[in-house]
């Protein structure tokens, strides 16, 4: 993945990282052109899934066996010795219009939201619950 200035149409230069310490991970990159900056912050759940992956910030790349494809596997799986959660017809509907790179870690979210609850069956209810219990109107 690489970053490119929207106005200069250049691939950005890595600049800092940083480990905040909560779990989330920091990156900023910078503009060799016009200076212009961008910064990505990743939740501990996003940092541990790049972390799994060993993927490598900062100018370093991944290795070719492409890891990616596995992302979402692991990211809608179930955690070892439980159980998915089913979901029914209108909950998928509002799932499958998610974009499709961040449509496993919703669903991982949503699922273990149910789970944890003791919720057999995902619906749309549940789903508003979650997004507001879990403070993800704004997402």
């Amino acid at each position: 993945m690489k970053f490119l200035c929207v106005e200069c149409d250049r691939q950005m230069a890595f600049e800092e990282r940083g480990l905040p310490g909560d779990g989330t991970l920091a990156v900023a990159f910078r503009c060799p052109s016009c200076k212009r900056a961008v910064a990505m912050l990743a939740n501990p759940y996003e940092t541990q899934l790049v972390s799994s992956l060993g993927v490598k910030i900062g100018g370093s790349s991944i290795e070719a066996s492409e890891p990616m494809p596995l992302a979402g596997e692991f990211l809608e799986a179930a955690p070892p010795g439980t159980s998915s959660p089913t979901w029914d017809e209108a909950a998928l509907e509002r799932l499958h219009r998610v974009p499709g790179f961040v449509r496993g870690m919703v669903k991982r979210i949503y699922a273990d939201y149910a789970r944890e609850r003791g919720i057999e069956v995902v619906t749309t209810a549940v789903m508003d619950r979650a997004r507001t219990e879990l403070g993800l109107e704004g997402m």
